[in-house]
């Protein structure tokens, strides 16, 4: 048997050298977690790394190896996909490694067609509704994202970098805590994806917009096509993601269960990466082994129930207009594998309960963001083109005024101009932001420097509404041959929990017509 051996040690030593020195008996060892402690990087400590491997002892020991899948063969139909991100795309994976080929519907276009219309989106303003930041194979995480830091505790976690170390992302991504591909790797991991899926014999089609659902009483039996083409299966698995609003009201005119549920608004912050760096790493602050750094920062006012929070944190990173209509902009964050950029940004978001809202309707929180989407664009076509992205000083916004000092240079593609970013809001996200910087700035002193810049907004962190589903056979609550799946039906949060989601739902499926055991919640 293979012993489970772990350690810290200093980030300048060697690992290799430690095990062959403290572990003689160990002929062959493999890295399977590896974990970044720099607490105390600040106050002169010196920061570790956190091991766990797995050595070789005896001469028949032989690493781990993954279960093998049983295999089933394709079912009555196929099952339906709707949405390419990393939901649907690893449900089909995993249906497919049963030897069960699916049908991936994506509105978008292919991922090596779709970075073009994104580079004259961020360049020009031209936004294609079907094909941008947001739509296309790969989902939202594939061009503003690139991080796989997730929350949520899964068994499937383990067979989601697998699967994407199987597909050309690097081996250590099997075993690093908070694992980052980087936007670029990820476009080229999509691509080994798909054709890997049609090998198998599903089928990807780009370029199809859904355009509602059909429905034989309380039963999905599949979808109509924007081009009035429709495809019938059992199992319809609903992963369009989180700004798939027309395909929301389709649901809500359908009778589909949905509730509201909390969402998150606020700014993208952007720092110098050096800046960053010297925070977190202290004296080691431009040592490559440890990298760009990263925060998690979080407060909450007790007095008003109201949480303020740091979200998808991107080292290295860039700012990016992430907007899916006309008449409204949106910002996110990216950064590539190598995380080399100048910058690095976060977002800072603000709870908004659904519960508080003005209206009780289902679609008041996707209401409540495009508002202040629609505002940020009207404020730029006043100001500026249309695409540039509102942004102003973290000191301007502390103190509530705008100077007439330009602004530092940014990672945005789009580029900014200069306006009150908090008149964006209502008063209250506003009055809770400055209360989290002012709280950030004592947990982690310099972040609130004055030359750091604020970027909005940030209205996309997560879905609103919640398409309901049944905890064991994750169908909808009130549909049956739906299954409600990944961030946009509130389900997830993020390119992991998402692609965790779609495992879920491709076990659920073949639970269903009776090839496993029921599927655990």
């Amino acid at each position: 048997m293979p012993q489970k051996l772990s350690f810290t040690l200093p980030f300048t030593q060697d690992v290799d050298a430690y095990v062959r020195r403290e572990f003689p008996e160990v002929r062959d060892y493999r890295v399977i977690s590896k974990s970044l402690d720099a607490r105390g990087a600040p106050r002169g400590r010196v920061p570790s790394f956190l091991y766990g491997i797995e050595g070789l002892v005896g001469e028949n020991d032989e690493y781990t190896q993954g279960q093998s899948l049983p295999h089933f063969g394709a079912l009555k139909a196929k099952p339906l996909i709707i949405g390419a991100g990393p939901a649907g795309l690893f449900c089909a994976v995993l249906l497919a490694e049963h030897g069960i080929p699916s049908t991936i519907l994506e509105r978008g276009e292919e991922a090596s067609k779709r970075m073009l219309k994104i580079s004259k989106f961020w360049r020009y303003g031209v936004l294609d509704p079907d094909t941008n930041v947001c739509y296309g194979a790969g989902g939202a995480g594939l061009y503003s994202d690139g991080k796989l830091i997730t929350r949520v505790k899964s068994a499937h976690i383990p067979y989601v970098m697998q699967k994407l170390v199987e597909f050309g992302a690097p081996a250590e991504v099997a075993y690093i805590s908070n694992p980052h591909l980087g936007s670029n790797k990820i476009r080229t991991i999509i691509v080994k994806v798909a054709e890997w899926l049609e090998s198998k014999g599903s089928s990807l089609r780009y370029n199809t917009r859904v355009e509602r659902l059909l429905y034989e009483g309380s039963k999905v039996i599949g979808v109509e096509l924007s081009t009035g083409e429709k495809l019938y299966s059992d199992h319809v698995v609903l992963a369009a993601g989180h700004s798939a609003k027309e395909m929301y009201q389709h649901l809500m005119e359908s009778g589909v269960a949905m509730k509201a549920k909390d969402f998150s608004v606020g700014v993208r912050i952007e720092h110098s990466r050096r800046h960053i760096d010297k925070i977190q790493h202290g004296q080691w602050c431009e040592s490559p082994e440890l990298g760009a750094a990263r925060y998690r920062l979080s407060w909450h006012d007790h007095t008003t129930d109201t949480g303020v929070y740091s979200f998808c944190m991107c080292p290295g990173g860039y700012v990016l207009s992430s907007g899916t209509e006309t008449d409204g902009l949106v910002v996110n964050g990216m950064s590539n594998f190598a995380r080399n950029s100048p910058w690095s940004n976060a977002a800072l978001v603000v709870t908004v309960k659904s519960a508080q809202l003005e209206s009780q309707d289902l679609m008041a929180g996707l209401d409540f963001q495009h508002a202040i989407e629609q505002a940020s664009f009207k404020v730029s076509k006043k100001e500026a083109t249309g695409r540039e992205i509102p942004a102003m000083t973290v000191g301007e916004f502390m103190r509530g005024q705008v100077s007439d000092r330009p602004l530092p240079t940014t990672s945005c593609p789009s580029h900014i101009f200069k306006t009150d970013v908090s008149e964006l809001f209502p008063a209250s996200v506003t009055a809770s932001l400055r209360e989290g910087l002012t709280n950030f700035e004592q947990n982690l002193p310099g972040f609130t420097r004055e030359d750091a810049l604020l970027m909005a907004p940030e209205t996309r962190t997560s879905s609103p509404l919640t398409i309901t589903r049944d905890r064991q056979s994750y169908v909808s609550t009130s549909h049956e041959g739906l299954y409600p799946c990944g961030e946009g039906a509130g389900h997830a949060g993020g390119i992991t929990s998402a692609a965790v989601d779609g495992v879920r739902v491709a076990y659920a499926i073949m639970s269903k017509e009776k090839l496993l055991p029921p599927a655990a919640p």
